[in-house]
C-alpha cells in the first residue's frame, strides 16, 4: 500500500529483500541493497517522467500562443486587406461610373 503513495516502507523494504534473498540465493544484505537499487532506479525514472511531461507542457503551451498570435496578426491583415481590396474596388467603380 506505501507504494502507491510513492514512498516504500522500511517493513516492505525489508520483506521484499527477505523474498529476494530467498528466491535468488543472495544474502540479506546483498539483497537488501539491490531492493534499495531497484527503488532508486524506479524513483529515478519516475522523476525523469515528470520532467519530460514538464517540458511537454511547456512546449504545448508555447505553441498554443505562438498560434493564437498567428491567427490574430492574420485575421488582422485580412481585415487591413479587406479594407484596401474595398477601397480599390469604389474607386474603379467611380471610375467606370463616370466614362
Amino acid at each position: 500500500m506505501s507504494a502507491v503513495n510513492g514512498q516504500v516502507s522500511a517493513d516492505d523494504k525489508a520483506y521484499l529483500a527477505r523474498l529476494v534473498a530467498a528466491r535468488t540465493g543472495l544474502s540479506q544484505a546483498d539483497a537488501t541493497k539491490r531492493v534499495d537499487a531497484v527503488l532508486g532506479n524506479i524513483e529515478d525514472a519516475k522523476n525523469k517522467a515528470k520532467a519530460a511531461a514538464d517540458e511537454s507542457r511547456r512546449a504545448s503551451a508555447t505553441s498554443a500562443l505562438i498560434g493564437a498570435l498567428a491567427l490574430v496578426i492574420g485575421a488582422f491583415i485580412a481585415s487591413a486587406a479587406a479594407a484596401l481590396g474595398g477601397r480599390q474596388r469604389d474607386d474603379e467603380e467611380a471610375l467606370f461610373a463616370r466614362r
